[in-house]
C-alpha cells in the first residue's frame, strides 16, 4: 500500500520559470520592491496567485532571522506627514516627539528611513502626493493634529499603506495605534485612591474628544466604589479654562474632591483661580505627565507607540494591504504610573 504524499509546494523558482524571469525578481515583486517595476509587479504577483504560491513559513523565518542578526543597510523612506500650521511646533510636545523618535529608531532598523514632509500652502497635499509617487513611497504615519483640520481633497489612499497615531484625524479611517486611554484610567483611578484620596474627580475639556475615552474609564472604574463617592465629571473649556469658572468653583463647592484625574495639560491656573492649592487642597494627577504642569500621573510609553506604529506600517506594506481597509484596527498601548510632587500620598 503507498504511503500518502503531499503534494508539492510551489516555488519561487517553479513561478519564475513560467515567466521566463529569476527567483529572485520574483521575490522582490512579491515584497513590493521597488527595483522591480509596477507593471512587472503586477504580472507577477498575478502569476503567483494563480499557481497558488504560498510562502514557505521557515523560509520567512529564517530570512527574518537573518535579517534581524546584521545591520540593515537603509533601503527605502516611510513618509510622517506634518500639517500644522507651525509645523515645528508638531514635536515642541514630548510627547509627540517621542513617537517620531520610537518611529525613526524601529524604521532604520528594519531597513527603512521615516522622512519628514511638511504640508501647507506652499507645499499642498496634490504636490506632496506627486513627490511620494516619483520616489516610490508607499508607507504614511500620519501624527496626532488636535484641532488643525486637513483637507486631503483626493488623495489616492489605494496607492499606500497609512498608519495614523490616535483619535485626532478622523479621515481617513484607517488602522491606528494609541495610548489605551480606559485601561491608564482604570490605573490612574486605583493609583490615586491607593494614596488615601477618596473623592477623586474627573476634568475634561469639552472640545477634546480624545477625552471621551478617558471619561468612559472614569465612569467605569467609579462602579467600584460606594455611589456617594462617585462624583460627576466635570468638562470646561479646554482652549480657555477660565471661561468656565463659574462652572468650576460650584462644582468644587458642591463635589468637594479632594483628588482629580485630568486630560487638561494646564488646569493649575483654573484650580488657583477657584482657590484650591495643590497638593495642600486637592491632590492633582495627569493623563500624560509629559508637557503637562502636574508631574503625577501616567507615562503614555510614547516610544513604544512610535515603534508600533512603524511595525504595523511595515507589515502592511509586506502584505500589499493599501488603502482604506474595510474593517480597521486599533492597537492600543498600556501606560504606567507615575508619582510625583501634585499628588503625595494623604497623610
Amino acid at each position: 500500500m503507498k504511503s500518502y504524499q503531499p503534494p508539492s509546494r510551489v516555488t519561487l523558482r517553479d513561478v519564475a520559470k513560467t515567466l521566463g524571469v529569476s527567483h529572485v525578481t520574483v521575490s522582490l515583486a512579491l515584497r513590493n520592491s521597488p527595483k522591480i517595476t509596477e507593471a512587472r509587479r503586477a504580472a507577477i504577483k498575478a502569476r503567483a496567485e494563480e499557481m497558488n504560491y504560498q510562502p514557505n513559513p521557515m523560509a520567512a523565518a529564517l530570512a527574518h532571522f537573518k535579517q534581524n542578526s546584521k545591520v540593515v543597510p537603509v533601503s527605502a523612506a516611510l513618509a510622517w506627514l506634518n500639517f500644522w500650521p507651525q509645523p515645528e511646533k508638531l514635536r515642541s510636545y514630548a510627547e509627540f516627539d517621542l513617537y517620531w523618535q520610537g518611529a525613526k529608531v524601529y524604521a532604520e532598523k528594519l531597513g527603512f528611513h521615516l522622512e519628514e514632509f511638511i504640508c501647507n500652502e506652499k507645499m499642498p497635499v496634490p504636490r506632496i502626493e506627486q513627490i511620494l509617487h516619483a520616489r516610490g513611497i508607499t508607507g504614511i504615519l500620519i501624527p496626532p493634529h488636535g484641532s488643525h483640520p486637513i483637507d486631503w481633497g483626493d488623495f489616492h489612499w489605494n496607492d499606500y499603506s497609512v498608519v495614523k497615531f490616535g483619535r485626532s484625524v478622523p479621515q481617513p479611517d484607517v488602522n491606528l495605534v494609541s495610548a489605551d486611554q480606559v485601561s491608564n484610567t482604570l490605573l490612574a483611578f486605583d493609583e490615586i485612591r491607593a494614596r488615601g484620596y477618596e473623592r477623586v474627580g474627573f476634568i475634561t475639556g469639552q472640545s477634546a474628544s480624545r477625552g471621551m475615552l478617558f471619561q468612559g474609564g472614569f465612569l467605569l472604574a467609579q462602579r467600584f466604589v460606594e455611589p456617594s463617592l462617585r462624583l460627576p465629571i466635570l468638562e470646561v473649556d479646554e482652549v480657555n479654562p477660565m471661561l468656565s469658572l463659574q462652572t468650576t468653583r460650584q462644582w468644587f463647592k458642591k463635589e468637594k474632591p479632594d483628588a482629580i484625574f485630568t486630560d487638561i495639560r494646564n488646569l493649575l491656573p483654573l484650580l488657583e483661580k477657584v482657590g484650591c492649592r495643590v497638593p495642600d487642597d486637592v491632590g492633582l494627577a495627569v493623563t500624560s505627565v509629559l508637557d503637562a504642569t502636574a508631574d503625577s500621573g501616567i507615562y503614555q510609553n510614547p516610544e513604544e507607540i512610535g515603534r508600533v506604529a512603524l511595525l504595523s506600517l511595515v507589515s502592511l506594506i509586506h502584505d500589499n494591504d493599501r488603502g482604506v481597509p474595510k474593517i480597521s484596527r486599533q492597537i492600543l498601548v498600556e501606560g504606567d504610573w507615575v508619582d510625583g510632587k501634585t499628588l503625595p500620598k494623604k497623610v
